[in-house]
């Protein structure tokens, strides 16, 4: 949901004063959010690499480019993400950045779902990178991988629709690069790994995630993005009351 899992891994810690649950289970959630984007997409992502394939062979075809624009999408955030995870897990896991993006790029959202241009249309090279930019912009916590994908994609003129599931098939080569990255992170540090917790994070997560894109795609054109607008703006809301209080 584009409300910023970051953030929500961030908050318990924060606000509760428990003991961070640590990369290993960080990881764990975001390795079970993968495996339900690529359960669910499963079919689209068969069609989809076939076809990238394909028109990595010559034979061309409009569900090729979409593929391989789509991977264009998702390579932006990789370099940024490997040099720059260190400042941000030392510099930007605070309330008060998260009470930042979470109502900035949540009035963001609203404007992007505001616009009265959207409509069917392809994703060039020129959109993807566009959007990859933007997918930059996630490692900040708060800001919401999917939710500012969404709002590039709402503003270059797709649907809801479309924005949204560009959002999730882009998600796949992120989140699968970024668990690796993880992965090595864990492997170099001395952390202790509690499996269990890790596995229950992966099993309750990936199920929540599939329940999440189901739902999501099954209302979004007719509801739009202002029910998790508001949710950003009353947690953030709540956030700045208890920083100022």
């Amino acid at each position: 949901l584009p409300i910023s899992s970051s953030a929500h891994l961030v908050l318990p810690s924060q606000l509760l004063g428990w003991n961070d649950q640590g990369l290993a289970f960080d990881t764990a959630v975001h390795f079970g959010s993968l495996l339900a984007v690529m359960i669910f997409f499963r079919t689209d992502l068969v069609r989809l690499i076939s076809a990238g394939s394909r028109t990595l062979a010559g034979d061309s075809t409009v569900e090729g480019s979409f593929a391989l624009n789509l991977l264009i999408a998702s390579l932006p955030i990789i370099p940024v993400g490997y040099f720059a995870r260190f400042f941000i897990e030392g510099q930007l896991r605070s309330l008060e950045v998260i009470a930042t993006t979470t109502i900035v790029f949540g009035l963001a959202l609203w404007a992007a779902d505001r616009s009265n241009y959207r409509g069917s249309k392809s994703l060039t090279p020129v959109l993807a990178i566009w959007i990859g930019i933007a997918q930059c912009l996630a490692l900040i916590p708060g800001t919401s991988r999917s939710g500012i994908t969404m709002t590039a994609a709402l503003l270059a003129g797709f649907s809801r629709t479309d924005a949204t599931r560009i959002s999730f098939l882009i998600s796949i080569p992120t989140i699968l690069a970024a668990t690796c990255l993880k992965l090595f992170d864990l492997a170099s540090s001395n952390e202790s790994t509690n499996w269990y917790a890790a596995c229950v994070g992966v099993v309750v997560s990936g199920i929540s995630a599939y329940l999440c894109i189901k739902l999501l795609l099954s209302f979004i054109e007719q509801v739009g993005f202002l029910p998790f607008v508001a949710y950003r703006l009353l947690l953030g809301t709540i956030l700045l009351v208890i920083l100022v209080t």
